[in-house]
């Protein structure tokens, strides 16, 4: 029987910069083999929510448990979970100085102590997937921004992680290169990789997640399974945010 105990439990998570509050008493699952996506307008917190799960923020208030145990106390491994817990970001984030091959394989040398010859080919495997296998001797420079999404996601996949969150992976691209990134994707939802997506990308959202949560200035309006969410919204908000995006 297939354990369905939560992989990530979020709880009365706040964040605030100085005086300004910007997440506000935040909870949620994400149980195994989940698609959850954050939506909701700019400034309302999915980001910040995002770094703070993988502890590139840390949270004001509340905690956050990864297979039961606080990410937030004391002595806890932070590189060991970010294996664990990989991030795709806007921005890409890959090492210009090196090839393609060379940013996937860097985090397996230096992390996960993979020797030379299974960590290239987990990368090579992983670059293949993502349909950039032909690319593995160039420089970031030389490819095309959905192309250096693609090489990130393939980059976060060679560290086996158990849960990957993604950081509006498409909003820095042109939208001809948005649906590559977002096939990959749906492709790794079909395989069952559990994953937490902040996106605008509404129709994906609607189409692959089985959970999606609406955030509105910093605090969760509404959840629930897709067809609730976006066919019948219970929170006012919730639905005049939609009403924008789906006609």
């Amino acid at each position: 029987m297939a354990d369905n105990s939560p992989v990530l439990e979020v709880k009365g998570l706040s964040k605030s910069f100085g005086d300004h509050e910007v997440l506000k008493d935040i909870s949620f699952t994400v149980r195994p083999g989940d698609v959850t996506c954050m939506i909701g307008a700019s400034g309302s917190g999915k980001s910040t929510c995002l770094r703070c799960v993988n502890l590139l923020e840390t949270p004001t208030g509340g905690d956050i448990l990864f297979h039961g145990e606080s990410i937030l106390k004391r002595g806890f491994k932070t590189a060991a979970y970010r294996a664990k817990v990989g991030m795709v970001f806007q921005q890409f984030n890959l090492f210009e100085n090196m090839t393609v091959l060379g940013n996937c394989v860097s985090g397996m040398r230096h992390v996960l102590k993979l020797d030379a010859a299974t960590a290239r080919k987990t990368a090579v495997d992983n670059l293949i997937k993502v349909g950039m296998g032909e690319f593995i001797n160039a420089k970031p420079r030389q490819i095309s921004g959905g192309q250096k999404q693609r090489v990130a996601i393939a980059r976060a996949l060679c560290m086996s992680p158990q849960v990957l969150l993604f950081d509006e992976p498409t909003s820095a691209l042109d939208p001809q290169m948005v649906g590559e990134v977002l096939d990959v994707m749906k492709q790794l939802a079909s395989e069952g990789l559990t994953m937490v997506i902040v996106t605008h990308e509404m129709a994906f959202a609607r189409d692959v997640s089985n959970h999606v949560i609406y955030m509105a200035d910093g605090v969760i309006c509404e959840e629930g399974p897709p067809e609730q969410i976006f066919k019948n919204p219970q929170n006012p908000r919730t639905a005049e945010f939609l009403e924008r995006f789906i006609r």
